[in-house]
């Protein structure tokens, strides 16, 4: 099982260093991180997704919060709470096929934003289970390249308070 953190830090450099360090030093096992700007000037946003199968997630908030720059840290696993992925997907294309794939990909609200000649890559967003929907549909058409953001997260309403400290 997965359960997904968000830690808010100090906007410095070697911060993510000292995450990543941590986790290595502990053994966690990361499923994705995400790391982005807030709109409160100086401080950062981390989403943690950590698999609980290998580790005690009590114990990685915990050892977070030792960290200097850590300013608070969340599990939001059960929270309510809005989760997307993004994911850039690069599906193999002939004449006969790019129809289908593009009704395919209007199907599940996301959209083309390159058409190469025997291409088309697809930007995606939203939960795990669409995102991982869409990718198994389109394997059978053949997927060239695929990246993806890893899992961002934020409390729904007033919880959470924002990301003030």
């Amino acid at each position: 099982m997965n359960r997904t953190l968000i830690a808010l830090v100090e906007d410095k450099p070697g911060v993510l260093t000292r995450v990543a360090s941590l986790f290595r030093r502990r053994a966690f096992n990361i499923r994705s991180l995400t790391v982005g700007r807030t709109e409160q000037r100086g401080v950062s946003r981390m989403t943690i997704v950590v698999d609980t199968d290998r580790t005690d997630v009590d114990k990685v908030a915990q050892n977070l919060l030792k960290l200097v720059n850590v300013i608070r840290v969340e599990d939001v696993t059960d929270e309510p709470a809005v989760t997307r992925n993004l994911a850039l997907i690069k599906v193999q294309v002939n004449s006969g096929s790019r129809s289908e794939v593009m009704q395919i990909v209007d199907t599940f609200r996301a959209r083309v934003v390159d058409v190469g000649l025997d291409t088309l890559m697809i930007e995606v967003t939203g939960t795990d289970e669409k995102v991982e929907g869409l990718i198994e549909v389109l394997r059978t058409f053949g997927i060239a390249e695929m990246v993806r953001s890893g899992r961002i997260a934020m409390l729904r309403g007033n919880n959470g308070n924002g990301n003030r400290p």
